[in-house]
């Protein structure tokens, strides 16, 4: 009976399947709040957005109104809307408020949307009166300034994540292992939709299984580096159209002792790709991700040719991006492939 399929390590879209429980530390995201803001997911974030500048106009339309209340500015205001004819008897002609038009609660928080986010209708403005009110003018436009650079870099940073340009960054669904210059190959595809293009791209290759020590140490996810080549050599691709990136199974390699008898038998082993490179129209470093499971692998296959020269040009056809074909491959691990050769 075929075992339980084991877990991914990394999804195929490049997600890792990782959850992180019991962390007893939790103050040090705090450490870092501008971080953890562009980590948020979405409607975190929108809400912390909107929140973050309705309290702060709360504050401040509380603070203008304990100032207008404590210079008396809604006393006389209230009076001279009741009865503007009044004189001596009534509120002094001269009396100057510390805000015009401050008349309630309601008033002192739309003077202060005006003040932080500089819309200034008009209707009300500081006056030379009080000091303390001036001070007040001049904090609630530091604070302002504030919140906006942080809140705007924080979705500026959310929509521009590097992540994003990953996403036409694209593997083959399958695997092939078959020969090459005469060696047993492990083979993948990738290629980049778009047209600018990813300087400096790098890719390797890493095993990732359960392994247990001499000393019986189990390792669970046993990370383990393997050697690859590619059409221009090195580790470093010119990604300008689809290639193909093999890895020769020699004496190094993780994959030596597998055959295609019992290649379906190792659920433990998933060999995850990295390709890094930086942005050509953003400057910034970006990461794509993908890994294959030994269901994943076919064995005695390889890629059909999806570039070809038409009218000057070269054009590919992403329609045949992941289809193989089968090829002449011996069952055979490479470690007897070896041997068999070096007996003839």
């Amino acid at each position: 009976r075929a075992r339980e399929r084991r877990a991914r390590f990394v999804g195929k879209n490049g997600a890792c399947n990782v959850a992180h429980k019991n962390i007893r530390e939790q103050g040090r995201f705090l450490q870092d709040v501008f971080t953890t803001l562009v980590d948020l997911k979405w409607p975190h974030t929108l809400l912390i957005f909107t929140m973050s500048f309705l309290c702060s106009w709360l504050l401040f339309g509380m603070v203008w109104w304990l100032i207008a209340f404590a210079h008396g500015d809604l006393d006389h205001s209230t009076r001279l809307q009741r009865d503007p004819r009044e004189g001596a008897a009534g509120a002094p002609a001269s009396f100057v408020p510390c805000v015009t038009s401050i008349h309630s609660f309601t008033s002192a928080f739309l003077f202060s949307i005006e003040v932080q986010v500089t819309i200034g209708f008009g209707g009300r403005m500081v006056t030379e009166e009080c000091p303390a009110a001036i001070l007040v003018l001049i904090v609630q436009n530091i604070v302002g300034l504030v919140i906006n650079a942080i809140m705007l870099g924080c979705i500026f940073m959310k929509t521009s994540q590097a992540h994003r340009r990953a996403e036409t960054l694209i593997f083959s669904k399958h695997a092939v292992i078959a020969l090459r210059e005469g060696k047993l190959c492990f083979m993948l595809r990738v290629g980049d939709l778009r047209k600018s293009m990813i300087i400096s791209a790098t890719i390797r290759m890493q095993v990732v299984k359960k392994t247990a020590s001499l000393e019986g140490e189990v390792v669970p996810l046993n990370q383990i580096d393997i050697q690859m080549e590619n059409p221009v050599g090195g580790n470093s691709i010119f990604l300008v159209s689809p290639l193909i990136i093999y890895h020769v199974i020699d004496k190094n390699s993780p994959l030596y002792d597998i055959s295609p008898l019992n290649l379906h038998h190792h659920e433990d082993l998933e060999i995850i790709v990295i390709l890094e490179g930086v942005v050509e129209t953003t400057g910034i470093t970006t990461q794509a991700r993908t890994s294959y499971l030994a269901d994943e692998i076919l064995w005695g296959q390889r890629f059909v040719p999806i570039v070809a020269e038409e009218d000057g040009r070269y054009s590919v056809d992403y329609s045949k991006f992941g289809n193989t074909v089968k090829v002449p491959t011996p069952s055979c691990t490479a470690r007897q492939l070896e041997e068999d050769k070096s007996i003839m």
